[in-house]
């Protein structure tokens, strides 16, 4: 009898001892399934911040091969993050580019294109339509906070500023940093020779509003100190909402010209006053990293740097460069569409080089899906989720993209190989060039377009040929938003 309570007993205290194991694992599977619903909503809803430059090219960033502009904080982003190198914009010039981005669409399809006027000017009447739905209000959809800051360029009448198109607040200039001139080109010999000029150096000369939603607070604005003062906005925003998901639009207007920069940064690069420009906006990427790492918010946030179009190769030194790329701004040569761009979110997208396709058009696709709000079904979307590139190393789905001069498509790139149509030097040289066999590049291969492979390559050709049939047969273009001035 004691044999068989004692064995009883010992039976009874190893039941316990399990149950006591298994009710600790309960305890503790209840603790983390706790702490992930509790992190849940912040881990599906993470900070969008999209960093805009302003005509920075190709190879303008030491990271993308610049030998003399030091980017250091740009560097250290695209060494903890994604270094895409063969990343496009919608288009070679400010308005479309930026419409496209926003939009998610060709800006042939909104009527951001045309051909009479590439960009919108202080006297254009139109603007980005209200019939488009922009980025900002997708992610409002998605229960952000929103803010646009910088250079905007979509309309500068209340009715198409950021504040009627999604954005909660705005503060930056309407449109480039070079219009409302108060010197007149014809007197300066024209827009170019101008520019040898001293008075392209004084802020005087160009009488750029700088606003607050849709209020004029400084005219002309103080574009030595631009740039600084965006960054101080910024901080402040991310502050404000950092209790709930955000989304910054942060577009500054440098280095398009005039360029200016602060006592800090004036005369410090060894690559004159482009290179101090470009080195305050990459101390300003620094100050934005460190503030989203003081509040710890970085393990929450996807901040994504690119350019809007490529360099404006025409204002010599005061222009950048497109690296190994042919041609820069205006033209549909690579130089003037593929950008350097550098997706970073610590701890959710694993640090690498892409060599895959992407561009702007994919920011409203993939950010919209990151919002948990649907892509529209009323209207032709152009954008590709990169979500499966950012976070799973998976394959770009973009295949294609389509380089549009005005309201004209000019080239394709489909996979590796890109065909000209027609070509066009920008703003100087000859006329348009119709070529009746298109050329034919290897972009993996010949990154410079220097050597036309079309007639090796029938196959290739036709294959082509056929993705840009479909295209034009689904094309509808939009009225043209551009060209009524005056």
């Amino acid at each position: 009898m004691k044999e068989f309570q004692l064995k009883t007993t010992a039976r009874t205290y190893s039941i316990l001892k399990i149950a006591a194991r298994y009710s600790l694992s309960a305890l503790m599977l209840l603790f983390f399934q706790g702490h992930c619903q509790e992190r849940k909503p912040s881990l599906e809803k993470p900070n969008v911040i999209i960093i805009f430059a302003d005509d920075l090219g190709y190879g303008d960033l030491s990271s993308y091969g610049h030998p003399t502009i030091r980017t250091t904080n740009l560097d250290q982003m695209a060494a903890e993050g994604q270094k895409w190198t063969n990343f496009y914009v919608g288009a070679s010039v400010c308005t479309p580019s930026r419409a496209a981005l926003l939009t998610g669409r060709l800006p042939i399809r909104s009527g951001m294109a045309s051909s009479m006027n590439r960009v919108l000017f202080p006297d254009s009447h139109n603007g980005l339509p209200q019939s488009e739905l922009t980025l900002a209000e997708q992610m409002k959809k998605g229960g952000y906070a929103t803010a646009a800051i910088g250079k905007w360029h979509l309309g500068h009448k209340a009715e198409y500023l950021p504040t009627s198109h999604g954005f909660d607040s705005y503060y930056g200039i309407p449109y480039s940093n070079d219009m409302d001139n108060i010197t007149p080109f014809r007197s300066a010999g024209g827009y170019f020779s101008f520019w040898k000029s001293e008075e392209r150096k004084d802020i005087n000369t160009f009488n750029v509003p700088l606003m607050r939603d849709t209020e004029i607070i400084e005219r002309p604005a103080e574009q030595h100190t631009i740039t600084k003062r965006y960054t101080e906005e910024a901080i402040k925003f991310i502050n404000e909402k950092k209790e709930e998901p955000f989304f910054l639009y942060f577009a500054h207007n440098l280095p398009h010209v005039p360029l200016f920069a602060s006592k800090d940064f004036e005369g410090t690069s060894p690559r004159g006053i482009y290179g101090d420009v470009v080195e305050e906006i990459d101390h300003s990427v620094g100050q934005i990293l460190d503030e989203l790492k003081k509040t710890g918010l970085d393990k929450n946030t996807i901040v994504v740097f690119t350019s809007d179009n490529g360099p404006w190769l025409i204002m010599n030194e005061e222009g950048g460069s497109a690296g190994l790329l042919r041609s820069g701004k205006g033209s549909t040569w690579e130089g003037g569409m593929r950008e350097p761009c550098i997706f970073w979110a610590p701890g959710r997208i694993e640090p690498g080089i892409v060599t895959d396709l992407g561009s702007t058009l994919d920011l409203f696709t993939t950010f919209s899906k990151i919002a948990g709000v649907d892509i529209p079904n009323d209207r032709i979307v152009d954008g590709v989720d990169l979500a499966p590139v950012l976070f799973n190393n998976k394959t770009s789905t973009r295949k294609d993209m389509f380089y549009y001069r005005g309201d004209k498509l000019y080239a394709v790139r489909v996979g590796d190989y890109k065909a000209h149509f027609l070509t066009q030097e920008p703003y100087s040289g000859p006329e348009v060039e119709e070529h009746k066999t298109p050329l034919l590049y290897n972009l993996s291969i010949d990154p410079s377009e220097k050597y036309d492979i079309s007639e090796a390559n029938p196959e290739i050709m036709a294959k082509m040929m056929k993705v840009v049939k479909d295209h034009n047969e689904k094309m509808v273009k939009g009225p043209d938003m551009l060209k009524d001035r005056g």
